[in-house]
């Protein structure tokens, strides 16, 4: 399959691709990158000075985000301190924006933690992911978290706020900042969009009170803040059919033919977890992230499916919740992998929550 422009432009920008063209590319676009990333420090500076103010809501916020497009884990790692919280007996509210939903900008109740009230194609695939993966999950959504936190308190009583993908969003107070960076390339090629990866500057990352480093190997190296870090890992847990939930195992689908796709920030990081599993695709299709699964994807599918004569189509769980399928033979032969982070350490992340929990 060929790249897709966006996969092709990831590779300039995060530094894997040096070949003279991309070298080129890259030259066109730094005089953009530099007044892009001139105007987020400007911007970080009046919030910092209350030129531009920030607003306060009556429950905790916990930020989760990143500093680069993309990528890092937020979601799985959301889930994770969802969970931690819960276990401590808190209710806990998430704020998403809703990116790729028909609702965006709008504020809305995704889950009241018993029932999914909107769809993926309203909410976008994300805040639908977050509320299926753990049961009890509050998840409310609007581009202005303020106003979605407000709605919370209000119809939902929540304890505690977490803030997903919050770190640019400086309107809103948080009590504690977590920055998530890819312990492979934290920080891309180092320029800011759209000559590289960084939504803002490296030295943003001050800003964070916690780190957490994702995709960790022991022969990467990586120069962070000096904060509290937690390392660590991307494990795929389980493989599900579409069709009927049923479980699969990895060894088995590791000896069939596998066909993979992913429309999330980084498909090839999905694939490359599935090499390690054993398991190994015969073809694999990258498809845009958030990007609805309309009659002209599936038909990619299809093709994809015939094309590579395949047992099996292997796919991310976010991209399974856009998949609204009959029960056909497609559904049936399409599987779905749940992406978990595994923290090699978490007392500083532990240490961070009982703080704010004791505040």
């Amino acid at each position: 399959m060929n790249p897709l422009p966006a996969t092709y432009w990831r590779d300039i920008a995060n530094g894997s691709d040096r070949s003279p063209a991309a070298r080129f590319f890259t030259l066109l676009l730094t005089l953009p990158s530099l007044l892009y990333g001139c105007i987020l420090r400007l911007r970080a500076c009046c919030y910092r000075l209350g030129i531009f103010a920030t607003r306060h809501l009556p429950r905790p916020v916990i930020s989760i985000g990143n500093i680069t497009v993309g990528g890092t884990g937020k979601t799985p790692v959301t889930v994770l301190i969802a969970r931690m919280l819960m276990e401590r007996g808190l209710k806990v509210a998430v704020l998403s924006r809703g990116y790729g939903g028909s609702l965006e900008g709008q504020t809305a109740v995704v889950s009241d933690g018993s029932s999914l009230l909107l769809t993926p194609d309203q909410c976008g695939d994300e805040p639908v992911l977050l509320a299926r993966s753990l049961p009890g999950l509050l998840v409310v959504i609007g581009s202005d978290r303020y106003q979605a936190g407000l709605l919370a308190c209000e119809q939902l009583d929540p304890d505690i706020f977490l803030l997903d993908d919050g770190f640019q969003h400086l309107r809103l107070h948080r009590d504690l900042d977590i920055l998530l960076l890819d312990y492979r390339r934290p920080f891309g090629n180092g320029l800011a969009l759209p000559a590289g990866l960084m939504r803002e500057p490296s030295s943003a990352a001050q800003r964070a009170d916690l780190l957490i480093l994702t995709r960790c190997t022991d022969d990467a190296t990586v120069t962070v803040p000096c904060l509290p870090v937690c390392r660590s890992t991307h494990r795929l847990s389980s493989f599900r059919r579409l069709a009927d939930n049923a479980t699969l195992d990895a060894a088995t689908l590791g000896q069939t033919r596998v066909a993979a796709f992913a429309g999330i920030a980084d498909p090839a990081a999905f694939f490359s977890n599935l090499e390690q599993l054993g398991i190994r695709p015969v073809a694999t299709l990258s498809l845009p992230d958030h990007e609805p699964y309309g009659r002209e994807t599936l038909e990619k599918l299809n093709q994809l499916a015939r094309s590579s004569k395949a047992d099996w189509l292997l796919t991310t769980e976010k991209d399974g919740v856009k998949l609204g399928l009959p029960d056909t033979d497609m559904s049936a032969r399409i599987v779905t992998a749940r992406l978990e982070i595994v923290l090699e350490d978490e007392v500083p992340l532990r240490q961070a929550l009982d703080r704010i929990i004791r505040a």
